[in-house]
């Protein structure tokens, strides 16, 4: 069975001092039978890897070269990751593909190095207002996977999380439909399960996550392909995050 994971990602938010009020507050949530994620700005990382280093909540980073260490001037290897105890790191978000220009085999390159550094790469994956009107979304997504997880070994695949977040529903308020969300994770899981097998693709969580908040979350954690969800804003909310926790 698939455990289900709630992860926050901070974004560009909150200094040291107020990422600590957040983690203080966050470290009275008790554990339950799913997985707390929290994923930081850089600067905050090494004050929540002291925080959080006796606490269930695991931590993950926002970003991540996919070389040990050279000339990227600007960048945070998978070795300095590990150092501040990092378990996961996110990976493609929309926001780095569509500002960045991060490419499908870039961000390739990254999934591979985070799992060859005992990473979880959670990988993001979401289709353009355009490619959904122009009905191009299976096929945006389609592609976005399969470039990512083409080198990956059946050992690895059953590790990595995905996380579907149509781009329209980033950070805009409007949300997809726990209908709409659940049709696309159903994609999702038959097209890995066409490539990989059924075992392995029963074994890989699918997050959904676009304007996520305590009043939709339990419509898509009924969905039966949808294992949790990818936070952004809802997240530097403390008592907004902490009452989608409990209602998992």
């Amino acid at each position: 069975m698939r455990k289900p994971l709630i992860a926050g990602n901070w974004k560009m938010n909150l200094i040291p001092e107020e990422a600590g009020f957040i983690l203080d507050k966050l470290m009275t949530v008790k554990e339950k039978e799913v997985e707390l994620l929290i994923c930081p700005s850089f600067i905050a990382l090494p004050l929540a890897s002291e925080k959080l280093k006796n606490s269930f909540i695991k931590l993950g980073a926002q970003n991540m070269y996919p070389e040990i260490k050279g000339a990227f001037t600007g960048e945070i290897s998978p070795n300095m990751l590990k150092a501040l105890r990092c378990e996961y790191v996110i990976c493609g978000h929309s926001e780095r593909r569509t500002l960045l220009g991060e490419s499908n085999d870039f961000i390739r390159r990254k999934v591979s190095c985070a799992l060859s550094h005992n990473i979880i790469p959670i990988l993001c994956v979401g289709e353009s207002q355009k490619d959904r009107t122009e009905g191009m979304t299976e096929e945006c997504i389609r592609k976005q996977i399969f470039t990512a997880l083409s080198d990956l070994k059946r050992k690895e695949l059953s590790r990595i999380v995905v996380a579907y977040e149509p781009i329209w529903a980033i950070g805009t308020g409007i949300s997809a439909t726990a209908t709409d969300a659940e049709k696309v994770a159903k994609f999702i899981r038959n097209e890995l399960t066409c490539a990989f097998g059924k075992q392995v693709a029963e074994e890989i969580r699918i997050l959904y996550g676009g304007s996520v908040n305590i009043t939709n979350i339990t419509d898509f954690m009924h969905c039966p392909n949808i294992d949790g969800a990818l936070i952004g804003g809802a997240s530097l909310k403390p008592t907004e995050f902490i009452e989608i926790y409990n209602k998992i």
